[in-house]
């Protein structure tokens, strides 16, 4: 199981790593196949102006979930990386459904696998993940996260979804996962 101190480095060392990791809610949920990191130095980031209200689980302590909600509509998960009070996270953009395939297809109104958690709001809507998880920690109930078996290979893309700092590439992918979100399969 992941503590911790595995999300106390940089998000550009922790995004990569956590391609392969297993990710639960409650026991339900599946192996991370895409991630986007954001840092302090980021405009598209939501630390990048500072503290807010909505954003104070992001500015620490790493290991922390910081969820918010994307326009308005869909819950976005979102790990806390680095040092507390420097605002850095990776948001889940995609699992590869292995737990609770039942409950999550139930959620979500959907038969196909690959269109359980094959983007962020659809990932949060499927593990029930909502603003009651935003500042809980990564290492207890009701998540789990448990280490990757194997490195699967790991590919980078820019980021999608935001208008600043598009032409970043990091946003770290499963390759040839048919779980990705859009843009890349």
């Amino acid at each position: 199981m992941l503590g911790r101190s595995f999300f106390a480095r940089s998000v550009h060392e922790v995004a990569p790593d956590l391609i392969g990791v297993t990710l639960l809610v409650d026991g339900v949920g599946g192996r991370i196949v895409e991630v986007e990191a954001y840092d302090q130095e980021d405009p598209a980031s939501h630390g990048y102006r500072g503290r807010t209200p909505r954003n104070e689980a992001m500015f620490g302590p790493p290991g922390h979930a910081y969820v918010y909600r994307s326009y308005g509509i869909h819950w976005c998960l979102n790990l806390v990386c680095g040092e507390e009070g420097v605002p850095e996270a990776t948001l889940v953009r995609a699992l590869a459904p292995t737990a609770g395939i039942d409950e999550q297809r139930r959620r979500r109104g959907a038969e196909d696998l690959r269109a359980l958690c094959s983007g962020p709001g659809k990932l949060c809507q499927a593990l029930a993940i909502t603003r009651d998880h935003d500042g809980l920690p990564l290492d207890r109930a009701p998540f789990r996260l448990e280490s990757r078996a194997e490195t699967p290979e790991i590919v980078t893309a820019p980021r999608i979804g935001i208008t600043r700092a598009t032409e970043l590439s990091w946003r770290y992918l499963e390759a040839g996962s048919p779980y990705v979100s859009r843009g890349r399969r």
